[in-house]
């Protein structure tokens, strides 16, 4: 018995190291949910960093289309906008005021819905803690973190694109007909939002093709309902998509994109460093299986998705001198992007791998942007320019001479009379001023000339302060007016304020000519 009982020691000690073992990876996995949802709260809380700031420029935009009352909304879209996204805030506003952070609600709640929508669309192709990876990884990119609290459309675009990617990946495995026409109308509702994100329109077709090859009598049917949504869907906006087409060179404002900014979209801050120890730690353990061939489907799907639109963006915006490879025009390609880096996350065989990048990931982009200087930052903003010459011109009723900074201004007639109901400048419209407002382009062009030398000519300007308020692009105007004023003002710059350059011009005293 006890000879016995010596022999099988060995082989239950082994038995218990392993249960012992077993129940350490039993309690490390219910561990996982813990540390995915601190992962998801963190990634999520970094969008509320700039949840107080001002509004900038095209955010005050957005305000000027509502600032009439719903009955103006229709009258008060901007050239090359569809109204849904300003009926929306018009909404927002009546239930929860005017304030800047009122007004970036609905982007927050939409971008909250986008990310969830994302994570059903993930679940389509990747085992949940990827998805969950996927999500994060949409929520930490700077595009979306910019566009979450954005009081523009951008938001409720990429919602509108997340659901109708959800919808494509559930007709992979689906004959319905109410499927497809849902797929249609999701394609078509993006426009709504925002025309640019239209370039995700041929990756979506693609990505129909490529789910439902297998079948050639069923690709035809939900292909002829998906098609007849879409246009049906699209067809409000068919005018406004015809004049961006015809006004497209009147609408640019950026510079055409270095090649490294192209990387930085697809591989941000330091995911692709962070990515590359998560590799190296696979395969220190052996959590690398090339041989585990992924899904093609899941491949091309997500490929098109990212570089298709992210392609067309960055070919225009180099091949032409239409630049559009803004970072907030980029967020269309944001989900595919997201997907990609699932795809990639998903060859790491360990789950506990997988956790400690994404743990890795999020701290190392939390801590960035909680320490970054800019953190409470969200785009140049008006309010303190506009506050400060309100203040110093009270004293003497000064004039204000005001540039605009929208590209569309240099094309226009000034405004006479208002200029806060002008929709080339809507910083004043909630950034309000008492003082007269001389409106002035963008660039000094005939109509700045013309317009600054009525208001220098006129007699009684001779012995009158005023202000000039212009940002860094209209700097050139600034220096003309010192110059063409020289007789008569001495100038001076009184301040910048987030590029805003306030200058004040003094009368020269007068010479007595009387004997």
């Amino acid at each position: 018995m006890e000879v016995s009982e010596i022999i099988q020691t060995p082989q239950s000690e082994a038995l218990s190291s392993s249960d012992t073992q077993t129940r350490i990876r039993s309690q490390s996995r219910r561990l996982h949910p813990i540390f995915y949802s601190l992962a998801v709260m963190v990634s999520i809380s970094i969008w509320f960093l700039a949840f107080r700031a001002p509004l900038w420029l095209d955010e005050t935009g957005s305000y000027w289309q509502i600032s009439g009352g719903f009955s103006k909304i229709w009258s008060h879209q901007v050239g090359i906008t569809f109204p849904a996204y300003a009926y929306i805030l018009w909404l927002t506003t009546v239930i929860l005021g005017k304030a800047e952070m009122a007004l970036r609600v609905p982007s927050v709640l939409a971008m909250l819905a986008a990310a969830w929508v994302l994570y059903k669309a993930a679940r389509e192709l990747f085992d949940r803690d990827v998805a969950i990876i996927t999500t994060v990884f949409f929520c930490l990119h700077p595009i979306v973190v910019f566009a979450a609290i954005d009081v523009r459309p951008y938001a409720f675009a990429v919602l509108a694109a997340n659901a109708t990617i959800f919808a494509l990946l559930r007709l992979r495995r689906s004959d319905s007909n109410l499927l497809a026409a849902l797929f249609g109308i999701g394609a078509g509702v993006i426009l709504y939002f925002h025309f640019l994100f239209g370039c995700i329109l041929p990756a979506l077709a693609i990505g129909f093709l490529i789910a439902k090859a297998r079948d050639r009598r069923i690709l035809l049917r939900q292909c002829a309902v998906a098609l007849g949504a879409f246009i049906l869907a699209s067809l409000p906006v068919v005018s406004k998509l015809r004049y961006m087409f015809a006004t497209s060179g009147t609408h640019v404002f950026d510079v055409a994109p270095p090649l490294a900014e192209l990387g930085r979209t697809v591989a941000p801050g330091w995911g692709l460093f962070v990515f590359g120890g998560a590799v190296l730690v696979a395969v220190a353990v052996g959590a690398i299986d090339l041989r585990n061939m992924i899904d093609p489907f899941s491949i091309l799907v997500c490929a098109s998705l990212a570089l298709i639109p992210l392609g067309l963006l960055y070919g225009a915006s180099v091949a032409t001198p239409i630049h559009i490879f803004t970072s907030r025009y980029r967020l269309v390609a944001i989900p595919g992007i997201a997907l990609c880096w699932g795809l990639l996350v998903s060859q790491l065989q360990s789950r506990t791998v997988r956790l400690l990048f994404c743990v890795a990931l999020v701290s190392v982009t939390a801590y960035q942007n909680f320490m970054s200087p800019d953190s409470g930052k969200h785009g140049y903003t008006w309010k303190y320019a506009l506050e400060f010459a309100e203040k110093n011109a009270a004293a003497d009723h000064a004039p204000m001479l005001i540039c605009s900074d929208f590209p569309e201004a240099d094309y226009e007639t000034m405004p006479v009379g208002h200029a806060n109901e002008s929709n080339i400048f809507t910083p004043l419209s909630y950034y309000k001023v008492s003082m007269p407002v001389v409106p002035l382009p963008r660039a000094l062009n005939r109509e700045a000339i013309r317009v600054a030398s009525n208001f220098l000519q006129d007699p009684s300007r001779r012995q009158q302060r005023f202000l000039a308020l212009a940002f860094w692009p209209s700097y050139r105007t600034l220096d003309w007016l010192a110059s063409s004023a020289s007789a008569t003002h001495s100038v001076r710059v009184l301040g910048k304020f987030d590029g805003i350059e306030v200058r004040e011009f003094l009368p020269r005293p007068q010479e007595n000519t009387s004997r």
